[in-house]
C-alpha cells in the first residue's frame, strides 16, 4: 500500500493502525482543542506484518517511516504515530521530516519516569512490550532517572481486540490491572486501544498512564493550539 502525498492541510496528522483510533482522537479533539483540523490514515498492514513477524522488519519499518513521512508533506504541523509498537519508527522518521514527527506514547512515557521508580508496563500484544520497554529506558535516562521495570502481558485478550469485541477486550484487561498494581508505583497502558481499561478497573493501588489523551494534548500543544497544561488526570479518562 504506497503512502498518499495529497495534500491535507490538517495540523494534526495521525498515523493508526487501527480504525477505532479515529473515533477516540476525534473526541479528544472536540474536548481538548475544539475546532483543530485533523486528518487520519489506517493502516492495519503494518501492525498484522510485524505480529505475523515476531517484530520490526526492515521492510517494515521503511513502510511505516514512508507513511508518516507523506503525512508529513501534506501539510501537518505535527505527525502522531499512535502504534506503540511501530513508536520507534516515528521516532527515526522524525529525522528526515521537516516538521515534528512524534510517538503517542512519548509524552507518557516521560511522564512515568517522573512520577515512578517501580513502572510496570502492561501489554495485550507482545511486540508491543521491548519498544515499550526501551521508550521507558530511554525517558529515564534523558531525565537523569533510575527506574525498574516490570512487564505484564495480556495477550489472551487480543483476539477479543481482533474480533471488534472492545468491551471484552477491555474487561479482560481491567481484571487483571489490580494484581498488577501491587507490584509497581505506576503502571502504564502499552497500547492506546488498552486506555478505557483504566476506567473499568475502579480504584487500584497504583495510578495507571495510558497515551491517548497525554499524547494528544502534547501534540496540540505543538500545532499552536494555546493554554494546555499538563493534564495530570487519570487515564481513565482518555
Amino acid at each position: 500500500m504506497p503512502p498518499s502525498f495529497a495534500r491535507h492541510g490538517a495540523a494534526i496528522a495521525f498515523l493508526h493502525t487501527a480504525a477505532l483510533h479515529i473515533e477516540s482522537f476525534e473526541r479528544l479533539r472536540d474536548e481538548i482543542a475544539p475546532g483543530l483540523r485533523l486528518t487520519h490514515v489506517v493502516r492495519e498492514d503494518l501492525l498484522a506484518a510485524t505480529e505475523k513477524a515476531g517484530g520490526i522488519t526492515p521492510a517494515i519499518s521503511l513502510k511505516t517511516q514512508e507513511a508518516l513521512l507523506a503525512l508529513a508533506e501534506g501539510g501537518a504541523r505535527v505527525v502522531v504515530c499512535t502504534c506503540s509498537t511501530l513508536g520507534a519508527e516515528a521516532e527515526q522518521a522524525a529525522g528526515e521530516a521537516e516538521i515534528p514527527v512524534m510517538r503517542i506514547d512519548r509524552p507518557m512515557a516521560d511522564r512515568a519516569v517522573r512520577e515512578g521508580t517501580r513502572i510496570g508496563i502492561c501489554a495485550a500484544l507482545r511486540p508491543t512490550l521491548q519498544p515499550t520497554r526501551a521508550l521507558i529506558e530511554n525517558s529515564a535516562l534523558r531525565a537523569g532517572r533510575d527506574v525498574e521495570i516490570r512487564e505484564f502481558l495480556f495477550d489472551d485478550v487480543w483476539a477479543a481486540f481482533r474480533e471488534g469485541r472492545l468491551d471484552d477486550y477491555h474487561e479482560g484487561i481491567a481484571g487483571r490491572l489490580g494484581e498488577a498494581a501491587r507490584e509497581v508505583d505506576l503502571l502504564v497502558l502499552a497500547q492506546a486501544s488498552m486506555a478505557p481499561a483504566a476506567r473499568l478497573a475502579g480504584e487500584l493501588s497504583a495510578p495507571v498512564l495510558s497515551s491517548p489523551r497525554i499524547g494528544f494534548t502534547e501534540a496540540a500543544r505543538i500545532a499552536g493550539v494555546k493554554g494546555l497544561g499538563e493534564d495530570r488526570a487519570a487515564a481513565s479518562r482518555a
